[in-house]
């Protein structure tokens, strides 16, 4: 192996690692904050939508039938259907928009 892939290596770790320690390390009491307890309950629910929306509009290509497939997802996501069931809902919504509205 060569000194460039195992420095790679060492770096792409260290980067990881630091994010996940350094919260660890610095705060170590309690948060009391109302405010600051909420916002962090809800980061990850943030971070995973602006992640995932422009991957639903961009996925098929056609932007209504991506939205027609999304909006089939957040409706059955809504109303606590499993997984699978809401990800074949919005795959099969989608498909038939995709067919059914002309480009």
């Amino acid at each position: 192996m060569s000194v460039y892939l195992l420095m790679s290596v060492f770096v792409m770790a260290l980067v990881t690692y630091l994010p996940r320690m350094l919260p660890l390390t610095f705060f170590k009491k309690e948060i009391h904050s109302v405010f600051i307890r909420s916002l962090l309950y809800y980061v990850p629910y943030a971070v995973l939508s602006a992640l995932t929306f422009p991957s639903i509009i961009y996925a098929t290509g056609h932007i209504p039938s991506a939205i027609i497939g999304g909006l089939v997802g957040i409706y059955f996501a809504y109303h606590n259907k499993g997984l699978v069931f809401v990800a074949c809902a919005t795959v099969l919504s989608s498909l038939i928009a995709n067919i059914l509205i002309p480009f």
